[in-house]
């Protein structure tokens, strides 16, 4: 068994920042990461981080643009903790050495992005979340903090008492990809969460494959409530055969979208009369999706975002890597061509319920970055906001792990006993009552990992209790030598999500979806692994991920279903209003033993020194 006092599991933006966060708090801190640190999702950011950093800008000018920007979903705690810490976070990188763009003058520099009353997205070129994540896994390696490359955690141990609040997680089981041990990790101050998103949960995605959603799914398992998991973002500006993402940048900096006819359709159609490429991510995506479904689409698929115009100098200093992707993925030089563009799946605005401080309803157990939900975004987040998130939030988290006093929390999390309990018309049954095939799918008990009352006296049988569990789980699925294979199930997830719930949703294509995936985790309790070695086995890894998949995809499909508005990034076209009398409120669900349940709690608007008062969203 391995022992520290705090284990961050995964080792992007977030997690980088919790671990030397908790290390400079005192904490002897380990990572546990199914990935290299520099070849975590957050590498992938390419627009900027946004911080109010030049005079006639304001912490409260960027937590308005946020709060409006969530649709009035966001939590104004939340909010203004993100806007009022960001500017000294970028500092801070700053100072450790981020390369950020900068003026003539040596400030750095800043530059438009959609949603934003003042230009206030820092950057560094269009690489912004590689440089992040390589200045702070410098700091990782300066500070000798210990981290266990390449090990996929399977599971987090917690206790089991009957109340989710009365829990406690005392540590992890981990597989070694690279030997094939499976072992148990202690954490006598907590366990962090910083996994990514679920973008596997659907076929057209920017996400990499390592976002599994594994953080969301395993909390959601152990007792934490999942928050909005409905509001899932589509980028507007995807490449259309493989999902790459073409920065909001190129239109921060003014790049246009046309349509098949060569209008400038988002000021020509009317879709945002002011702010037009630079209105929000939701509204830019409806708009191109609305071309194409009317006939103005190019090939019948997508649209055109043209940056020529920009000239060749301005185009390689701020976004020569976009020449690149166009050219590697495309075949378009985008110095002479525009770039052909489509909406993609591209972040969860939900996730695993936190407070302010990353912690869960689970006592040690925390969760920061796009697996958790503060709630930031709200139903929908403006370009530039995660990648503040992770280091505003990553820090929080680490510093509480590691004992730091925060003070009390503003935002509650688990159930309070005079919740709303709500009520979703599936066709299905959900989660996994029924299923009953052993110790690859017996969800409820096999999730936790002792029985309720342990104390943290019995960390060590916890753990090991939780290991012996992962122990059996593998050699089931090892040991089988016919059934399903995880890719098979995966893919039918997949095709089922970006199919139906995708940015518009309808109520007949959302229980569909709901039927496929409940067919598939069916099909998921004959899954074996075909791989036999005990090295390097990434069958093995796939399908435990697959597992994951499906709980998050159930997840987001149930809260669109239960949601009838909308709002932000949700659209349904049997309610095609915002609804704040009725639905001005977070959506939540519990795994209940296997039985999910759906509920749900006011939205936190008060904040420091007013109350965000909803109003219409336009741009």
């Amino acid at each position: 068994m391995y022992e520290h006092d705090v284990l961050v599991v995964g080792a992007g933006g977030a997690g980088l920042r919790a671990a030397v966060a908790a290390h400079e708090a005192g904490a002897d801190v380990a990572m546990v990461t199914k990935l290299h640190p520099v070849r975590s999702h957050t590498g992938a950011a390419e627009g900027g981080i946004n911080a109010a950093l030049r005079e006639g800008d304001s912490w409260d000018l960027h937590a308005y643009d946020t709060m409006k920007g969530s649709d009035y979903l966001g939590d104004a705690a939340a909010i203004e903790t993100l806007a009022k810490d960001a500017p000294d976070e970028v500092i801070q990188i700053e100072h450790w050495g981020m390369p950020f763009s900068r003026e003539d003058d040596g400030r750095v520099s800043q530059r438009p992005f959609g949603g934003l009353s003042f230009p206030r997205t820092t950057y560094a070129g269009a690489e912004t979340g590689h440089h992040l994540l390589h200045t702070l896994y410098e700091q990782v390696v300066k500070r000798g903090i210990t981290v266990y490359d390449e090990w996929y955690v399977m599971n987090v141990a917690v206790t089991d008492e009957q109340d989710p609040r009365d829990r406690s997680c005392h540590g992890v089981v981990a597989y070694d990809v690279q030997t094939g041990e499976i072992a148990g990790f202690k954490a006598s101050g907590g366990v962090i969460l910083a996994t990514g998103g679920p973008g596997q949960a659907f076929d057209h995605t920017t996400n990499a494959v390592s976002c599994t959603g594994d953080g969301q799914a395993m909390a959601y398992r152990a007792g934490v409530p999942m928050e909005d998991m409905e509001f899932v973002q589509f980028h507007p500006t995807t490449l259309p055969s493989t999902g790459v993402l073409i920065s909001e940048g190129v239109r921060g900096e003014g790049g246009i979208l046309y349509n098949k006819d060569g209008e400038r359709f988002m000021f020509e159609h009317g879709y945002a009369n002011n702010d037009g490429e630079l209105a929000s991510r939701d509204v830019v995506a409806r708009a191109e999706l609305t071309e194409v479904n009317e006939g103005r689409g190019i090939e019948d698929e997508y649209v055109h975002l043209d940056m020529r115009h920009l000239g060749e100098e301005r185009i390689l200093d701020r976004l020569e890597n976009i020449l690149h992707l166009a050219r590697d993925f495309e075949g378009v030089n985008g110095l002479e061509e525009p770039m052909p563009v489509k909406p993609g799946q591209h972040y969860e605005m939900g996730g695993i319920e936190t407070d302010e401080h990353g912690e869960t309803c689970i006592s040690g157990l925390y969760a920061a970055g796009e697996c958790a939900c503060v709630s930031v975004h709200g139903s929908n987040r403006l370009g530039g906001n995660a990648l503040p998130e992770l280091i505003v939030f990553g820090k929080r988290a680490g510093l509480h792990a590691a004992g730091q006093d925060l003070g009390e929390p503003t935002l509650t999390t688990g159930r309070t006993g005079d919740e709303e309990i709500g009520e979703v018309d599936s066709p299905v049954t959900l989660g996994e009552a029924g299923i009953t095939a052993g110790p690859a799918t017996d969800g409820g008990e096999r999730d936790r990992a002792a029985d309720g009352g342990a104390t943290l006296a019995d960390a060590d049988a916890i753990i090991s209790r939780a290991v012996d569990r992962e122990v059996e789980r593998v050699e089931y699925l090892m040991n089988k030598d016919t059934g399903v294979q995880h890719a098979e199930i995966r893919a039918k997830v997949q095709k089922a999500m970006t199919r139906w719930v995708n940015v518009f949703r309808e109520e007949e294509g959302l229980k569909k979806a709901l039927e496929v995936i409940r067919e598939a985790r069916e099909e998921y309790a004959d899954v074996y692994v075909a791989d036999p070695s005990k090295t390097f086995n990434t069958d093995l890894q796939m399908t435990y991920e697959t597992r994951n998949v499906i709980d998050v995809a159930e997840a987001i499909t149930v809260g669109a279903l239960a949601r009838e508005e909308f709002r932000g990034a949700h659209w349904r076209k049997e309610h095609q209003e915002r609804k704040d009398d009725e639905w001005l409120k977070h959506t939540l669900l519990d795994w209940n033993e296997g039985s999910p349940q759906l509920y749900y709690k006011p939205v936190d608007l008060q904040g420091e020194e007013k109350e965000y008062e909803p109003k219409e969203r336009s741009y």
